[in-house]
Parts: C-alpha cells; sequence; structure tokens
C-alpha cells in the first residue's frame, strides 16, 4: 500500500483541489503526474442542472470521439442472415441470435458492447435484468439499435462512448489515455461537451452546464474553468 500512496502523493504534488485551471494545463499537469505502470485513462466529470429522476430531465446519448478511447473494444451483435455476415465483416467480435442469449444468460458476458437489430429486440428483451444494470443493454437512443450493423460496429470499435446522468446529477466518461498528444484529448474532450450540449433535454432549467471536471485514473480531480474549454 505504501508503494500506492506513493504515487498518489506524487500525482497530488502541486495541484490545488480549489482552484479552477485551464483544460490545457489540468491536461498537462495530468501528463507531468502519471508516474503509474499502465496508460491512465483520462476522464471528465460533467455536473449538470438536471434531476434526472424526472423523465424530462434525463440525459443520454453517444458521442464519437475523434481520437478513439484508446483501449480495444469487444463487440456483441445480435443478428441473422445477411444482418450477421455484415456484423462479422465489420469487425464484431461475438455475433449470435438464440445461442448468443443462451451463453449470456449461462453467465458468460465476454464483451463491452452490445448491439441489436430491431427485429431482435424481442429476443434481447430477455435479457434485460442481466444487461440493463451493466450497461449494455442496446438502446435505439444511443444507436446501438439500429439496421446498420456496420456502422455501429465501426463506431462502438472506433471510439463511440456512451454517457448517461447518473441520481447526482453527473455526467462521467473517459476521453483516451494519458499517452495521447494533449491536442488529441482536448478534441474528445470538445467533441464530448458537444454531444452533452446537444442531448440538453426539454425539462432543464437555468444553468445546464454547472461544472466540469478532470482527472486521470489514479489522479486527482481538477475543476475546470468553463470559459477555457473553447480556447
Amino acid at each position: 500500500m505504501a508503494k500506492i500512496g506513493k504515487r498518489i502523493k506524487v500525482a497530488r504534488e502541486g495541484i490545488d483541489r480549489n482552484k479552477t485551471y485551464a483544460l490545457s494545463e489540468a491536461l498537462t499537469l495530468i501528463q507531468e503526474r502519471s508516474k503509474v505502470k499502465f496508460d491512465e485513462t483520462v476522464e471528465v466529470a460533467i455536473n449538470l442542472g438536471v434531476d434526472p429522476r424526472h423523465a424530462d430531465q434525463m440525459v443520454r446519448g453517444v458521442c464519437v470521439l475523434p481520437n478513439g478511447t484508446g483501449k480495444s473494444v469487444k463487440v456483441a451483435v445480435f443478428a441473422r442472415g445477411d444482418k450477421a455476415e455484415e456484423a462479422k465483416a465489420a469487425g464484431a467480435d461475438i455475433v449470435g441470435a438464440e445461442d448468443l442469449v443462451e451463453q449470456i444468460q449461462g453467465g458468460t458476458i465476454d464483451f463491452d458492447r452490445c448491439i441489436a437489430t430491431p427485429d431482435m429486440m424481442p429476443l434481447v428483451g430477455r435479457l434485460g435484468k442481466v444487461l440493463g444494470p451493466r450497461g449494455l443493454m442496446p438502446n435505439p437512443k444511443v444507436g446501438t439499435v439500429t439496421p446498420d450493423v456496420k456502422s455501429a460496429v465501426n463506431d462502438a470499435k472506433g471510439g463511440a462512448v456512451q454517457f448517461r446522468v447518473e441520481k447526482a446529477g453527473i455526467v462521467h466518461a473517459g476521453v483516451g489515455k494519458v499517452s495521447f498528444s494533449k491536442d488529441a484529448l482536448l478534441e474528445n474532450i470538445r467533441a464530448l461537451l458537444d454531444a452533452v450540449q446537444k442531448a440538453k433535454p426539454s425539462g432543464a432549467k437555468g444553468s445546464y452546464l454547472k461544472r466540469i471536471a478532470v482527472s486521470s485514473t489514479m489522479g486527482p480531480g481538477m475543476k475546470i474553468d468553463l470559459a477555457s474549454v473553447a480556447e
């Protein structure tokens, strides 16, 4: 534990938890202080002026990060016939129908993203209690229930990030790796914020984007000056 404590101490050196940083400066600090032996994920937390307990204030969507997420994503697709072949050709890792349902019901969930053609949803619906709590249930609102399985697989493999506001009104998302260039991370963060802005629900009143913080997997969060995001 001493080693982890030392690393966290190094990551926090020179960072003022009460200060508001320009986005570019915060990313520089994250990259300079990453001393762990793995490529940390850069994470963004966005506080929104919504109460997701109300249906008209729910925020969810998908954003294709222009520079990807930096991690490989295993994709499962529920499809039959030509659509199944299309999914395989696009690079889906697992493709199936009843056999895939049985596999999942048996406790094997070896994928990070799940896509389904619309005709498969009566079958996939049986898995709601298994896939729902894991955030894996296909949903047309985030493009994972679609006849265009090729594009959906390409997006998932290429850096599509799904986001959904949590009970406290916060959206969390990974936007790349510490090893990315700062420009690549800036582009990804701006793309995510743009997608969250576009997903603003009809019931949101007053200030929508309230606060933004960035951090690395093992590092402390830094509050960001909202005006600096557009610079």
